[in-house]
This record gives structure tokens, C-alpha cells and sequence, in this order.
């Protein structure tokens, strides 16, 4: 399958690469109206997925970043004074149904307990959604699809899906790429030579073997796209990696010293 491909308009959907046939499940939920739940750690291109079979299937994307304040009037919309006067005004879920397009909860477990209450009737065979405030109830059309994530490695007792609720998606889990599919992508989206990213690859598997011991999280795809972006706009091998990679993965001026001296074992 070629990662850059036309979309049903005619523009290039965003570059993806498959890890396997995760674009087909996506496919295959979109036309039966079904659901899907990412699950993978951060950085690793679920977001960049989205984006891509959205763009290949010719429908508006509607990306919220779930967080502990996102309720779900921030979903559905909410009246709001124009002109003195109130107006409705629609949120991005409702838009998003209303239209027939593509809503992208990013790291759903992180919003409010009463969103997920709010998506319930559009994950099962109703595919509704009631608005409270207007008396509307909204039919989702064959167009519209409802996509979630979450890391399911970074989460506590307060912060998971329930059972009920995961078990209203398909589920595809995700996880860091092969390194010679890594390669391709960095390269691709940096335009840094490949043996120079090969380099930066090799780094970010071992710093991920770190995970769980020194590091909460490993190093994501995306923090090597950006030291791989920094070098090749002339930055020194060493100051992008500690920006780019060592600083945003810890605080502990010990594990950033080991981490340094891990990426001078590296490039020794």
C-alpha cells in the first residue's frame, strides 16, 4: 500500500505509513458504522492515522484533546450570548454528527465521567445523539464515525475506560513502529539523510527499553521527528537530542545525566 495516497477530493491525504492492516479495520468500521478505539502509547501516530484515513475517506475531521476539564457541554455546544441575545451554538461532536463527519476523542480518558454518558447512544445500534438544551435528538448519518484513543500503559485507577464502555468499539492497538519502518517515516518527514536517522532510531529503542525502570514513558516517534527536524536544519547532534528527546522525557538531573551518557555510547 503506498503511505501518500490520493483522497476522494483529490489532495494528498497526510503521510502514513501501515504498521499492518489497521487502514482496512478503519475502513471496514466506517462503512459497517461501527466505532473504533486506538490503543497505544503516546507519540506512536495514532492522532497522524486519524488524520490520514479521514482525509482518504473525504470527510471533515473533528479532533478534540480530551482533558480533566472537557465536559460535555464542551462536546454537544451550548447557548452563548450574541449581540444580546442567546444563540445555540453547536460543539464539534454535534457538528461532526450533524454533518457526517469524523470525531476524534484524543486520549478520551482524560475528559469528564459525563462524556463518555454522552457518547453511549452513538456507539450503539441508535446512533443518536439527544441534546437536553434544544430538545433535539439527532440521528447520525452513514457518514459519521466516532474514533477514540487512549494509552492504556499510562493510566491509573481513577483514569480507565470501563469495561461497558470499551466494549461498544472495535479496538486496534497500536505501538512504536519497526525500526526500519521508523526510518522511513523520520526520513520521510524530515528530509534527514537516512543513516543520520538511523542513528537517532537506534537511540530512541533503547532509551524505550528504559520504560518502566528509569523513564515512565518511552521516547516517542514524534520527539524523534523533532530532533531529526532540528539536525537537519544545522542544529548539533547532541543540543537537538538533549531539546528534543532527553529534556521532555525527565526532570531527574540524574536519569537526564544517564540518559547523555547513553546517547555518547550511542554516537561514540
Amino acid at each position: 500500500m503506498q503511505a501518500a495516497l490520493q483522497t476522494e477530493k483529490g489532495a494528498q491525504a497526510p503521510f502514513y505509513l501501515p504498521h499492518s492492516d489497521e487502514c482496512e479495520v478503519f475502513q471496514a468500521a466506517y462503512r459497517n458504522r461501527m466505532p473504533l478505539l486506538l490503543k497505544g502509547p503516546t507519540g506512536c501516530g495514532k492522532t497522524r492515522f486519524v488524520a490520514h484515513m479521514a482525509a482518504r475517506l473525504g470527510r471533515r475531521l473533528y479532533t478534540i484533546a480530551c482533558h480533566d476539564d472537557l465536559s460535555a457541554a464542551d462536546l454537544i455546544g451550548r447557548y452563548l450570548l450574541k449581540g444580546g441575545e442567546t444563540e445555540w451554538v453547536d460543539g464539534p461532536l454535534t457538528r461532526a454528527v450533524r454533518e457526517g463527519g469524523i470525531c476524534y476523542l484524543d486520549e478520551v480518558v482524560e475528559a469528564r465521567k459525563d462524556v463518555t454518558v454522552v457518547l453511549h447512544p452513538l456507539t450503539d445500534d441508535r446512533r443518536i445523539l439527544p441534546i437536553e438544551r434544544t430538545g433535539e435528538t439527532l440521528e447520525a448519518g452513514p457518514d459519521f464515525m466516532l474514533v477514540a484513543s487512549y494509552n492504556p500503559g499510562y493510566q491509573n485507577i481513577l483514569k480507565t475506560l470501563k469495561p461497558s464502555t470499551r466494549q461498544r468499539f472495535l479496538a486496534v492497538e497500536f505501538d512504536f513502529p519497526p525500526q526500519n519502518r521508523e526510518i522511513e517515516i523520520v526520513t520521510n518527514e524530515t528530509g534527514l539523510a537516512k543513516d543520520r536517522v538511523a542513528s537517532l532510531v537506534r537511540l530512541a529503542g533503547k532509551l524505550r527499553a528504559l520504560k518502566g525502570q528509569d523513564l515512565e514513558e518511552g521516547v516517542s516517534t514524534r520527539l524523534v521527528v523533532y530532533a531529526a527536524t532540528l539536525i537537519q536544519n544545522g542544529m548539533k547532534v547532541e543540543r537537538a537530542i538533549e531539546t528534543a528527546i532527553i529534556e521532555p522525557l525527565s526532570d531527574d538531573a540524574d536519569i537526564k545525566q544517564g540518559l547523555k551518557d547513553l546517547v555518547a555510547a550511542v554516537y561514540g
